[in-house]
């Protein structure tokens, strides 16, 4: 399968979160058709670009498929209801870490007007997650599951709806899923000659290249 539909788009603002820490976690599906940028869909915040946002990560896309499964672990949850309650700007059914690759492009709307986007780099856990839900341990279930969701870079402009089609018009690295490079490098089951495929791995994000490149010494 190489075409999807996009459930839902979502953006958020930056909001306080726990005392002084902000996050814009918690996005919200929009309406109607929304500029998709270099920088992601417009407007759309990030609370902390360190980890999240800018050209390398503009769009997130946590697989919808993972919040039955998130049920089974913690319960049900207002959040797991929301297309984004995990931070996601597409809602997307039926697309996994499994079957998407670093460097895989997909044209993510209309032909005549959508964006095309690549698979950069895996999302990263953190605490915030589990303050979202308030509950201890999702990081660790994230790292031992793969359920991570993963951030595409845009490689052209164009403008998304909710019911357009996320279509995959080229596969990247086809060894390296998602999944295997979270395997690798945030789970930390890399082996010598894995972090030297990554560290040259070119439509991997330059900050997880060097990560590789640094475990290597």
């Amino acid at each position: 399968m190489n075409r999807w539909t996009i459930e839902a788009v979502c953006t958020g603002t930056a909001r306080p979160f726990n005392g002084a820490e902000l996050s814009a976690i918690a996005k919200r599906p929009r309406e109607g058709r929304v500029q998709v940028l270099e920088e992601g869909l417009a407007p759309d915040e990030q609370a902390d670009r360190r980890v999240h946002g800018g050209p390398e990560m503009a769009l997130h896309l946590y697989p919808m498929d993972h919040h039955d499964w998130w049920r089974g672990e913690i319960g049900d949850h207002p959040a797991l209801a929301e297309p984004g309650g995990f931070g996601s700007n597409l809602a997307v059914t039926g697309l996994t870490e499994e079957h998407v690759h670093i460097g895989d492009r997909f044209r993510l709307g209309p032909r005549d007007r959508g964006a095309l986007i690549e698979v950069s780099q895996p999302r990263q856990p953190c605490w915030k997650i589990e303050h979202r839900f308030g509950h201890k341990g999702m990081v660790a279930r994230i790292i031992t599951s793969g359920r991570s969701g993963w951030y595409f870079r845009v490689l052209e402009t164009g403008e998304v709806a909710a019911g357009d089609s996320l279509e995959r018009v080229a596969i990247g690295a086809s060894d390296w899923s998602v999944a295997r490079v979270f395997r690798a490098l945030v789970a930390g089951k890399a082996t010598a000659a894995e972090l030297a495929e990554l560290a040259a791995l070119a439509p991997l994000t330059p900050r997880l290249r060097e990560k590789a490149a640094a475990k290597r010494i």
